[in-house]
Formats: structure tokens, sequence, C-alpha cells
């Protein structure tokens, strides 16, 4: 009486053979790994590129206050032991503690979110009267794509409201464009002793959805 035995093949995949002929075998591990990879080279760039270029023009304080557009640049920021980064409990001390880091002798950059604009107003008069550089980053909201009724006043408020102040507003909407509009900022803020604000517009940050939100 023949005796049967039945094998156990390992639970891999088996892709269709190369043009070489030899079958390329992938495990779940190896799957696994490269979408992990994919994701990574799907995240865009333009933070790292801020860091770079804020670094090149000298920047060695941060003032900010907390927001998801910047959290990238934040955390380099943090990681970096050559920069002081300060958490704000308002936006507007983050324009008095600028002026007195470049009465100190360094320069800095304050990052916000355009929610938080309308409370630098009234201390933008400092660095206007006084003559002082003065370099921010603002992340849009109330801008293309957004789902927050209460973000729209001020989000179409703020290039106005910076400009009525004396503020040279620059808006990028193409995340290829972000590094050099930075650049071109703080040249310009630096160079002129001019407060300049880049905003960053949804285009380039991507539109919240409420639903989405809503899930996590």
């Amino acid at each position: 009486m023949s005796t049967f035995k039945f094998l156990e093949f390992p639970t891999h995949s088996i892709v269709p053979a190369t043009q070489s002929g030899i079958a390329e075998e992938r495990s779940p591990m190896a799957e696994a790994a490269k979408a992990g990879s994919a994701a990574q080279a799907a995240l865009p760039t333009w933070p790292d590129e801020i860091y770079r270029v804020l670094k090149d023009a000298g920047i060695r304080q941060v003032a900010m206050v907390p927001d998801a557009g910047h959290s990238r640049l934040i955390r380099s920021f943090e990681a970096d032991p050559d920069t002081r980064v300060v958490t704000l409990t308002t936006e507007e001390e983050g324009v008095a503690m600028l002026a007195g880091a470049w009465l100190g002798g360094e320069r800095g950059v304050l990052l916000l979110q355009s929610s938080g604009v309308g409370n630098c107003i009234n201390m933008l008069s400092l660095p206007v009267i006084c003559h002082m550089p003065l370099l921010m980053i603002v992340t849009m909201r109330g801008d293309w794509g957004e789902f927050n009724p209460w973000q729209i006043p001020m989000g179409q408020g703020t290039r106005p409201s910076l400009e009525a102040m004396g503020v040279i507003v620059n808006k990028v909407d193409d995340p290829d464009l972000v590094a050099a509009t930075v650049q071109g900022a703080a040249n310009l803020a630096f160079n002129t002793w001019k407060p300049v604000a880049v905003l960053l517009g949804q285009r380039v940050l991507g539109a919240k959805n409420f639903k989405e939100l809503a899930r996590k």
C-alpha cells in the first residue's frame, strides 16, 4: 500500500518571472517594508527644505505656537542643538521675542497659523517703527478647500491685515516654490530690516476633511 506525504510550502507569494526568466519571491515582511518605503517617499519635502533654508539664513531662535502644518519643521528645530525653540502662549509674544533676539545679535523666525495672525496686529508696530527685521511663516486656514467656517474670516483677512501694518507678504501655493519663497523672504527681511511674512496656502498643506478628522 502506497503512503502519501503532504508537504507544507512557505506562505510566500510568487510573482511572474522577470525578463531573465527567474521568478522573484517576496515574503509578506518584504512587501510591508516596501509599502513603508513608498509611504515615506510620498511625504512632502518642503518642510525639510524650509529647515535647510532657515539654517542657511542663520536662524538660531524659533518662536512658535504648536501647529500641525509646522509640525515637521518644529521637530527638526527641536532636534537641532544649535537652535533655541520657544513655545509661546500667544503669537504676539513671538514678535517681541524676535526683536530681542535681533538686538542680541541673533536671527529668528516666527511660526504660526493664520488664525493667530490677528493676535499680532498691535505688536507688529514694534518692528515697523523700530526698523527691525521680522520673518514670519504662516500656515493658512480659511483658504482653498477649507471645511471649517470659523476659519474663513481670519483666513481671508490675513494678508490685508498684515499689509495694513506694513508687513511685506508673499504667498505660495506651489510646493516646489516654497523653499525659494522662504529664502527670498529671509533675504528681504534681514537685508532691509523689514517685517516679511510667507503664507503657505492650503494647496501646499492639503485641505482638511471634516469627515476624516471625525473618524480619528
